[in-house]
Formats: structure tokens, sequence, C-alpha cells
């Protein structure tokens, strides 16, 4: 079990700085830094956390192939794997429909889009030409394979993240929705006759860890609000939840109304949504996910109240796995 982090580089890059450096003491493998037009620069902010540390591996979680060409997703992929000597990832998705009205973009075809990126990244980062020309100017073929994930959810999205990616960034917190994840997946994976066991099934988490269980519970609820209103109906079904309160959820949202929101999540929705509890209730939770085959455990928003004790808490289960 590999053990990641994610993080939104919305603050000073000096503290999402100071909590790399620290996760990567604490025994994280890798670091994924969302990537949204409207916070700071992903890969600006990876190459100053290239430079400032020595082990972990580091990459874009996700960009997309529409507010980014692949061709620069691939050069600034590649310029990160020299800065940080070999140790760069990328993930790679689809974006949200919301984000192409906000930029006045076309989100057409987004499987196919998805998984043509990642093909042409790919070879671009092998140093060959692609069919219309591009190239990487200097670019020879990189001797470390740069691992690729595919960010999914939806079935057809999963079954292309088994044909074209190294891995899938599973946008899951819940054992229900990996029972049905992972062998849509590994049918992507067979039919391109590849190894299942070079696949890294990440899931791609929210995370509440406290030593007071009503405490992870309460951090957790407002990012659950976020996670459930995007939520599709088939979701919402398979984890018994209304779809009136998902509605409601939505609603209250939409009015930056934060507080109903947060006050219609309960604990069923939170365990639905997130992975959250004890650091006793977070490792049963991981061990779980292990038996199904998730092999990447990436801890995502809102982590906890106090940032620094919640990734410690996490470090002794990530020493619990050494």
């Amino acid at each position: 079990m590999k053990f990641s982090l994610e993080l939104l580089p919305n603050e000073p890059i000096k503290d999402i700085i100071e909590v790399i450096q620290l996760a990567e003491e604490i025994g994280f493998e890798n670091v994924w830094i969302t990537d949204h037009y409207n916070n700071r620069d992903v890969f600006e902010v990876l190459s100053i956390a290239a430079y400032e540390t020595s082990t972990i591996k580091m990459g874009s979680g996700v960009s997309n192939p529409y507010v980014r060409n692949p061709v620069t997703i691939a050069a600034a992929t590649s310029t990160l794997n020299e800065i940080s000597e070999g140790r760069a990832l990328l993930g790679v998705g689809p974006g949200d429909k919301a984000t192409m009205e906000t930029l006045n973009l076309s989100w057409n075809k987004p499987v196919k889009t998805v998984k043509d990126a990642i093909v042409n990244i790919r070879k671009l980062l092998n140093g060959e030409t692609l069919e219309q020309g591009a190239y990487l100017n200097g670019t020879k073929k990189i001797e470390n394979k740069i691992p690729i994930y595919m960010a999914a959810q939806g079935p057809m999205m999963l079954k292309g993240s088994g044909e074209v990616a190294d891995g899938c960034l599973i946008n899951a917190s819940n054992p229900k929705d990996f029972e049905i994840a992972i062998p849509l997946i590994k049918e992507g994976i067979k039919k391109v006759n590849k190894s299942e066991k070079d696949f890294t099934f990440a899931a791609y988490t929210a995370c509440s860890i406290d030593k007071d269980v009503n405490e992870a519970y309460k951090q957790s609820k407002i990012v659950v609000a976020f996670i459930m209103a995007g939520a599709p109906d088939i979701v919402l079904e398979r984890h018994n939840i209304s779809k009136d309160v998902a509605i409601a959820v939505r609603d209250a949202l939409s009015k930056y109304d934060f507080k109903t929101a947060a006050s219609l999540i309960d604990e069923n929705m939170i365990n639905a949504f997130s992975v959250c509890g004890t650091p006793e209730n977070i490792q049963g939770k991981i061990e779980q996910m292990d038996s199904l085959g998730i092999n990447e455990f990436v801890v995502g928003s809102p982590i906890g109240k106090d940032r620094v004790k919640s990734l410690k808490l996490l470090g002794d289960i990530i020493n619990s796995y050494d």
C-alpha cells in the first residue's frame, strides 16, 4: 500500500511546501496537487516543491486536456521530472462541466478526449513526434517511465483508465464504490492485454482523522456536502441517500449557505463519501480497501482540524505498513 497526499494550491506557497516537506518526513510516497485555473498554478508549485524535497514523488492531480493542451501538459511534466530528478507523476482527467462553461470551453467526448490525451502525452514523453507534427524540442526518451494516472468515476472512464493509463485515481471513499470500480478497470486492462500487477488502483479519498471521532465528523461535513451535491443519482441510490436531501444540500451550497448544507449531512453520508474517524477507524477502512485491491491510499481534504497533527496520526498508520 502506497500512501499519498492531495493538496489544493489555494494557500501561500510557503505553507504548501512546508506541508509537503512534512509529508515526506512522515513517509508519504506521493503528493498530488490539484490543477484548477482559479488557484495557484500547479506546475509552478510542483517545481518549487521539487527543489525543496528529495524523495517524495509529485504530480498534478489532475490536469485536463480542455484547459491545458496535452502537449503543454507533457512539456510541464517533462520539466518537472528534470527538476525533481525523476520523481514526476501525472494525473489526467476530464475536469468538470461547470469549469468548462465558466471558461467558455466545449466539453465534448470526455472519455475519448482523456484517453487520446494520455496516449499522446506518453508518446511525447518517449521522445516521439505526434501525427500532426508536435514534439518536445530537445526532449529525448525519458529513462524513468513517468507514471500517468487517469482520474475516473464513471464506468467508461474507469474502463478507459485500464486501457491507456498506468494507474487510476478512483474518485471514491467507500468500499461499495471500489467493488464496482475495480472490476471495470480490470476489464480495460484485460482488453489491451496488460498486466494487473503493474497497475495502480488508487483510492482518491476525502479523509478526516482525529482522536475525537465527533471532531473528525465535524470537519468532514462541508467537504462531504460538496461531493454529495455532485454525485449522480445512481451513486446516491447505492448509498441509500435521499435524492431530495441531496437537492437540498445542492441548493444550500448554491446560495453559499454552508452552515445549512453541513447541517444536512449525517453519519451515513459521511461514511459514503469520506474516510473519516479515529486512527483505528481509518486503519480498519484502509485494510478493507487493501483487501479489495486498492494499492494506493490518497489522503484528500479536509484531513483534519489541525492538519499537522492529523498528518502525524496518519504517519503512525503508514509506519505500521513498513
